[in-house]
This record gives C-alpha cells, sequence and structure tokens, in this order.
C-alpha cells in the first residue's frame, strides 16, 4: 500500500481506533488493523512519529508481529518508552527474545538503565540468566521496591544473603543511600531497628527519613525516638514522622503539636503536625483547622478549610461547649448559612441567627 492509502492510514488510525470502541466502529479499527499489517514499516514509522497511544500501542503489536526488532531494539524501546503498556511490551518481548536466543549483555545493561521500575526489575531478573548474578547487589539501594525486591531475589538464587549485603550497604556511614535503609528493612528483622536509629541523626536527610520509615515497617517506631524528628529541617523527614506517629496521635501532646502550626515553624513542620492533630478528631481538630485558616502555604490552608466542611470533627465534641462555637463562629465564612444551622443543631449549639 503506497502514496494516499498510506497516507490515510497515518491521518485516520487515531480516529479510526477510538470510534472502535463502539459496537458500530469496530469493522472500522478490523479494516485499519489488517492495512496497518500489510505495511509493517509504516508501523515503525508510526511508532516514531506519532503521538497517540492507541495508535502507538497498535504500530507496536505489528512490529513484534512481524518480528522487527532485535533484542537490543526492543531493550533500548523498553527503558526509554514513557507509556508504561508499551514498557512492559517492550520489555517481555526482550526477555522473550533472549530466552530464546541467549543472553545479550548489552540489552542487559539497556534495561538497567531504564526510566521504569518493571523495566529496571526485568533487567535484574535477567542478571541470572547471563550469569552475573554478583551484579544485582548494586541494585539494592534502588529507588524501587519492585528492583530491590528482584535483587534480593537474584542474590538468594545465587547462594548470597541478601540481608547481610544490606547489613554491609548501611554499615558504612559515609557512604549509605537513603533506599539501601529502606530495603535493610524490608527484610523484616526486628533486631535492625539499633541500626535503624543510628541512622536518625545521619547528616543525609534522605537517609534520616528512611531510617523513620524503615522503623515504621519493623513496627519500632517508639514516640519518644520519632516526635522529636517532626521538628526536622529535611521536610521528607518531618513528612515520614508523622505518617509513623499517626497509630499513637491521641497520645501525644496537643498543645506540643499545636504550637508547631505557628508561621515561625517550617512548612513541613506545620503539615506534619496539623496531620497528627487531625488525626486526634473533636475540638483538638477544629481547633488546629482554625489556627490554619490564614496560613502562608495555600496547601495548608485547603487541607484545613476542607477538614471543617468535612464535619468529621462533629462526631467526638461534648454538645454545647462554648469553645466549639467560639472556633465554629471563626469559620462560619466556610459554610452556607443553612449548612451552619444544620451543623450547630448537630453539635448541640443554637442556631446562628438565635444566639
Amino acid at each position: 500500500m503506497t502514496g494516499a492509502p498510506e497516507q490515510s492510514l497515518r491521518d485516520l488510525t487515531p480516529l479510526v481506533l477510538r470510534l472502535g470502541r463502539r459496537v458500530e466502529g469496530g469493522w472500522a479499527r478490523g479494516l485499519f488493523e489488517e492495512a496497518l499489517d500489510a505495511v509493517p514499516d509504516l508501523a515503525q514509522s508510526l511508532l516514531r512519529d506519532s503521538r497517540d497511544s492507541a495508535t502507538r500501542r497498535l504500530a507496536a503489536r505489528v512490529v513484534l508481529d512481524h518480528g522487527l526488532l532485535d533484542v537490543r531494539a526492543l531493550a533500548r524501546r523498553a527503558a526509554g518508552d514513557p507509556d508504561p503498556v508499551l514498557a512492559r511490551l517492550w520489555t517481555d518481548a526482550a526477555l522473550a527474545a533472549m530466552a530464546a536466543q541467549g543472553p545479550d549483555d548489552r540489552a542487559v545493561d539497556i534495561l538497567l538503565g531504564g526510566r521504569m521500575p518493571l523495566v529496571r526489575s526485568a533487567g535484574v531478573t535477567a542478571l541470572r540468566q547471563a550469569g552475573r548474578a554478583h551484579e544485582a547487589a548494586n541494585h539494592l539501594a534502588d529507588r524501587s521496591g519492585l528492583v530491590r525486591a528482584c535483587a534480593r531475589w537474584v542474590i538468594s538464587q545465587d547462594g548470597g544473603d541478601p540481608h547481610a549485603r544490606h547489613l554491609e550497604l548501611c554499615g558504612h556511614l559515609d557512604t549509605v543511600a537513603p533506599y539501601a535503609v529502606t530495603g535493610l528493612a524490608e527484610c523484616g528483622r526486628r533486631e535492625d531497628a539499633a541500626l535503624l536509629r543510628t541512622l536518625l541523626t545521619h547528616p543525609s536527610g534522605g537517609v534520616r527519613a528512611q531510617a523513620v520509615a524503615g522503623l515504621r515497617l519493623l513496627e519500632s517506631a517508639s514516640v519518644e525516638t520519632v516526635l522529636p524528628l517532626v521538628d526536622d529541617p529535611a521536610p521528607a523527614v518531618a513528612r515520614e514522622a508523622a505518617r509513623a506517629l499517626l497509630p499513637y496521635a491521641r497520645r501525644l501532646c496537643a498543645d506540643l503539636l499545636t504550637e508547631r502550626l505557628s508561621p515561625r515553624w517550617p512548612t513541613a513542620t506545620r503539615q506534619a503536625a496539623f496531620r497528627l492533630l487531625r488525626e486526634r478528631g473533636g475540638v483538638v481538630q477544629l481547633r488546629s483547622c482554625v489556627a490554619l485558616l490564614a496560613d502562608t502555604d495555600p496547601r495548608l490552608r485547603v487541607r484545613a478549610e476542607s477538614t471543617v466542611r468535612n464535619r468529621t470533627w462533629t462526631r467526638e465534641v461534648p454538645p454545647g461547649d462554648a469553645e466549639v462555637d467560639r472556633l465554629l463562629r471563626q469559620c462560619a465564612h466556610l459554610f452556607s448559612e443553612d449548612a451552619m444551622d444544620v451543623t450547630r443543631t448537630r453539635i448541640g449549639l443554637a442556631r446562628s441567627g438565635t444566639s
């Protein structure tokens, strides 16, 4: 097919694929799929030129069906394609090619450099078939949990001890990487909590954050250890501290956290404190929301306003409480008159027009 018919395929395939989702459009989709299958070189061109994901996916299937790419080209496609569906398609095809033809070191290296975790994890898994299982340790500190899990599997299949390798990575304070710390916690041994606690004072904020996350995974994050990290200058540490403290939110000192809603504290600390106060519910939740209605951070203001409007705090406030009445008047602008009257009645306060 050349000339005008080929141009029609280029121009109309995206439209026909969308119409093909309807019952009446199935026949047109079938015709275009057959036509594109007859000109696989055009499919390669569409892969390169089209920005339509449905068109690229159809073109990819045609290219694969005709075997137009070698294993290295498949790996390059997998490593660089931003579409996760296509990235998986190319990855599976590259692995299938290596299973049939034998390992290809260059293809494995390309997969290991992929932008998506599923691609990198395939590259790590392929290391074993390529006789390079010893290299899996290099990926124990990958930012993806999937890749780290594959690296541990390859090491164990090769007779190694992935837990010991993680301990080795975390034992050198000057070179420890954040996600090596996470990987150690993923091994799930409570005795590692002591090492993680030593990393809470590490110079790197990323390492400190992952140490907190690791203690939470091991169920070893005590209030006494983690609460001071709400004030940590690294936002990631403050976020992880709040996350680890959520199960203990009702045990925490509300006054200490409320004081941290002050504008003099960094935004991350205010966010962490508010997350914990909001978990308390009742008057404490409402009080923290009102304190943030004029906050300089727009995200905090929106969260505070949304929390007030959701009215979950009404479940635990004492009926007719004077402080609740005062706080509710400060956020009257967030409700319509009818909604405010319903809210006040629900918590045992007089309607706004009669008080």
